[in-house]
């Protein structure tokens, strides 16, 4: 025959609890259980309203702390955020036009508003605005 642990009693009132036959010992440990956890609870609430009645204040730190806690995570979870108004300066820096620039290694960068022209890199490094037709001058 198998021992029965009463840790695994089900909850009082449960299906389970109730498809347990009367002489199953995990049926009364659920009773207890509940019957303890009954006790605490009228504890606690004798206890709360002792506390209500000779100290206030502490009571609502309390009964509030939970709710407190929640808030201030919340609280910081939004202080990491942006602004409505940071978002909008990003949006606006990366809307912002660049200007065009040839960079070494790369093969010349078409000029936004002027088609035929491109931009390339002079042998010092400096910007040259070189035009596709060979009979135009080059205007930098």
């Amino acid at each position: 025959m198998t021992t029965l642990d009463v840790a695994d009693a089900p909850e009082y009132g449960s299906p389970a609890w109730c498809a347990l036959r009367s002489t199953d010992p995990r049926r009364a440990a659920a009773i207890i259980t509940a019957a303890e956890q009954w006790r605490r609870h009228a504890s606690r609430e004798a206890w709360l309203n002792h506390l209500l009645d000779e100290d206030p204040e502490r009571w609502y730190a309390y009964v509030t702390a939970d709710a407190d806690a929640y808030a201030r995570s919340i609280a910081s979870a939004l202080a990491r955020r942006p602004t409505h108004d940071e978002l909008a300066a990003r949006r606006a820096q990366r809307k912002a036009a660049r200007a065009v620039v040839a960079a070494p290694g790369w093969p010349p960068v078409a000029i936004p508003g002027r088609p035929g022209w491109r931009r390339h890199r002079g042998p010092r490094g400096e910007q040259l605005d070189l035009s596709d037709n060979p009979y135009q001058e080059t205007a930098c």
